[in-house]
């Protein structure tokens, strides 16, 4: 993610965060470039429950704003949950709802509760590996009831011709079946709006997946035509010895058949 690169996004997630990464679903190197794959950054709890994500690569700008708004929104439901983790919990799903509603026009009702979902063998809601092995759960959306009535047409277009232009937008229907343009970081307050605090490891095939568009996956990388520090099957080759600083050694000369050179010159051929 291009974003980590900015100096400000640098240091602002040093600041609030501690940082570290997972690869999760499979990629191809070409040539020494990556293709396929995705990105996502998780926004969590110290015990790994996600409070955010941003899904896919942004720029700067967007990265720091959407942080910052886990930060400060954090520090607002921490204040008024006084302690209680399930109020903690459902102030945050609220505030995911209303800030799809703000940002997108989009309304949502938060779920505040977690339903009981198992994940096992013949769980269907379960994203799994090419062998069948169960890798993460399907968490369903709260569905949209429709746009923001308060807002007004005119505004509402406005924004749905903003996410238009933004990453991952898509058709979407709400509830009475009327389309909506839906982007990647709208899909996350969605999504989130009715599974956040829930452990990163149930959270990110749904990311993954369902807003991505990637398969997750336990496969390592593909490489086809690797680096040239590694070779087709990604082990790295050992260097080559550089030369010395004055080029190529010099070759000893061959001794005499008699021994070693004397100090005065070459030795007499004995008859």
């Amino acid at each position: 993610m291009g974003a980590l690169n900015n100096p400000a996004v640098g240091k602002y997630v040093n600041e609030f965060f501690v940082s570290s990464y997972q690869k999760v679903a499979t990629f191809q190197i070409v040539n020494g470039n990556k293709q396929g794959g995705n990105v996502a950054a998780y926004f969590c709890a110290p015990d790994g429950r996600v409070l955010h994500c941003v899904a896919g690569p942004v720029n700067a700008q967007t990265f720091l704003r959407e942080a910052k708004w886990v930060v400060e929104t954090a520090k607002e439901c921490i204040e008024k949950s006084k302690g209680d983790g399930a109020k903690f919990k459902e102030l945050f799903r609220k505030a995911h709802s209303a800030k799809l509603k703000q940002d997108f026009g989009i309304v949502v009702e938060a779920i505040t509760y977690d339903p009981p979902d198992p994940m096992d063998e013949k769980d269907a809601l379960t994203y799994r590996d090419p062998t069948g092995r169960p890798l993460a759960p399907k968490l369903p959306p709260p569905p949209i009831d429709g746009p923001d009535v308060t807002l007004g047409e005119k505004k509402f277009e406005e924004l749905q011709k903003a996410a238009a232009t933004a990453p991952g937008n898509r058709i979407a229907l709400d509830g009475k079946g009327r389309k909506v343009v839906v982007t990647n970081q709208s899909l996350v307050h969605q999504i989130m709006a009715a599974h956040s605090l829930v452990p990163i490891e149930r959270v990110y095939g749904t990311v993954f997946e369902n807003i991505l568009g990637e398969k997750i996956s336990t496969k390592p990388v593909n490489v086809v035509q690797p680096f040239t520090w590694v070779d087709k099957d990604g082990n790295r080759l050992k260097p080559v010895k550089p030369l010395p600083p004055g080029g190529i050694k010099p070759v000893k000369p061959l001794l005499p058949p008699n021994g070693p050179v004397p100090p005065n010159g070459l030795a007499p051929i004995k008859p």
